[in-house]
């Protein structure tokens, strides 16, 4: 057994572990308090993913964006007096 067979094999979970899963939340945070955990979560999940696609389009900005060379006459030019 290798490696990423070892870490499927741990998170691999049935419909009975994730029906246990569930009903252990909703003896913890009451049937009244789970609506608003999920708009909670979900919430989160949407500003993550949000923040993820800003600073993917801002290191798309600002490696495709071209870098302008100053020109050759205006690289030594000295302001006459």
């Amino acid at each position: 057994m290798n490696h990423t067979t070892v870490e499927f094999a741990i998170f691999s979970l049935g419909p009975g572990e994730i029906v246990l899963i569930m009903l252990v939340i909703l003896l913890l945070f009451g049937a009244k308090r789970l609506p608003e955990l999920a708009r909670g979560l979900g919430q989160g999940i949407r500003e993550f993913k949000g923040a993820v696609e800003g600073a993917k389009e801002e290191i798309n900005k600002a490696t495709t964006t071209p870098v302008e060379a100053p020109k050759a006459d205006e690289k030594n030019e000295e302001p006459s007096e």
